[in-house]
């Protein structure tokens, strides 16, 4: 096959979902800032994400720059039956919109294992081009899918060209699967994440200059483990009461959440803050004196490394990926996951410990997507 720079190369990612053009609709955010950096330095990308019949009807295609974005619709319904060949019907929708709109590449990037990863082989193999399946699945899911059993999962893994895992500890368990398995971090966008006093971010929400301010952000569902911060509070507030914890995020467990708050008298001390747009995120993690992520499971979490960007210090769990990112106590302090008693201690002594913030940002600069990128396309080339 001849070789092809890569300011001549044609991207096609398929991803499970992917945001809007005004990222109303934030699914897939990362996906959609690793795109907008290879854009950069490839000649176009065609993303695909390929929505039910009846999904998300704000999802209409369109483009920017070199890149366009599409959301092909297939029938299906949450029955088993359709759960098994939703890899198909993924392939089917993504192929009929190849040769509709006669979209032509040379790689495919696609994004999680299932559906899209399955899918995404299946293309390569029907058009002859090489296909990297970027692994993003949180621990806990990556490992259900390790020991599953699912013919479809391990195909995937073994008849990719190259696998992309976004932390180091599962490596060893795809080198059972792909020789051609790469460790490659997850990234964040320091544009969006200016660095700015904490003065500053408190005045922009009326916030107290004095009280401790801790900041954690994430879908409210039970994966996250913000019950447990929760819980943590009623030690933390009974050791000192400046201390005042803000969660951002959105999801079904919002009412029960608020319920625990209420019956453990936190109304005072803890606040869901809902939906955090994207304009108010450097606001909150500067505000903060100190960013939790008392995940359960997590792939990564970009969250910690958005935090440290701006220098501040995390707590976190051991998680399945927080404890490759808070690698020494420099940057933060870990605890296992599901024990307030651990997290609230932890968030005790951070809170006394002098940080050094720009220890802290120079530490996360390793994870702009700049830098990540450049590792994507080290894996490109070897593949185009």
């Amino acid at each position: 096959m001849k070789r092809i720079a890569l300011k001549d190369v044609r991207l096609l990612v398929i991803a499970n979902s992917f945001p809007n053009k005004n990222n109303s609709y934030h699914g897939g955010i990362f996906v959609k800032e690793q795109v907008n950096e290879l854009g950069k330095y490839l000649k176009e990308i065609t993303v695909v994400s390929p929505q039910p019949l009846g999904a998300n009807r704000t999802l209409k295609s369109y483009s920017y720059d070199n890149i366009k974005v599409y959301f092909p619709l297939f029938f299906h319904l949450p029955i088993n039956h359709f759960r098994k060949r939703l890899g198909d019907n993924i392939f089917k929708a993504t192929e009929r919109l190849i040769e509709k709109e006669n979209i032509e590449f040379d790689i495919i990037h696609a994004h999680f294992t299932w559906p899209s990863g399955y899918a995404g082989v299946k293309l390569g193999k029907k058009f002859g081009v090489p296909v990297v399946v970027h692994i993003h699945e949180n621990r806990e899911w990556f490992m259900q899918e390790y020991n599953s059993g699912r013919e479809e999962i391990y195909w995937t893994w073994k008849n990719a060209d190259a696998l992309i895992r976004v932390n180091r500890i599962d490596v060893p368990l795809l080198q059972k699967f792909n020789d051609s398995v790469y460790y490659i971090p997850n990234g964040f966008d320091p544009e969006r994440l200016r660095v700015m006093s904490k003065k500053e971010a408190r005045e922009y929400f009326g916030l107290s200059q004095d009280g401790k301010i801790l900041f954690s952000l994430g879908n409210l569902i039970e994966r996250k483990g913000f019950q447990y911060l929760i819980t943590a509070m009623v030690r933390i507030v009974r050791k000192r009461d400046d201390v005042f914890c803000f969660i951002g995020g959105s999801g079904p467990l919002k009412d029960k959440l608020q319920h625990q708050i209420n019956s453990l008298g936190l109304r005072n001390h803890v606040k869901l803050l809902g939906f955090v747009p994207d304009e108010e995120l450097a606001y909150w993690m500067n505000a903060a004196d100190l960013f939790v992520l008392p995940s359960l499971s997590e792939s990564f979490g970009v969250v910690q490394i958005e935090a440290m960007a701006v220098g501040t210090p995390v707590v976190a769990t051991i998680n399945g990926g927080s404890e490759e990112i808070i690698t020494s106590e420099d940057y933060g302090l870990l605890c296992p996951p599901a024990d307030p008693e651990c997290l609230a201690e932890k968030i005790l002594i951070a809170l006394e410990k002098e940080w050094d913030r720009e220890k802290i940002r120079k530490y996360a600069e390793q994870f702009t997507w700049e830098n990540v990128v450049m590792q994507i396309l080290k894996v490109y080339t070897s593949r185009v």
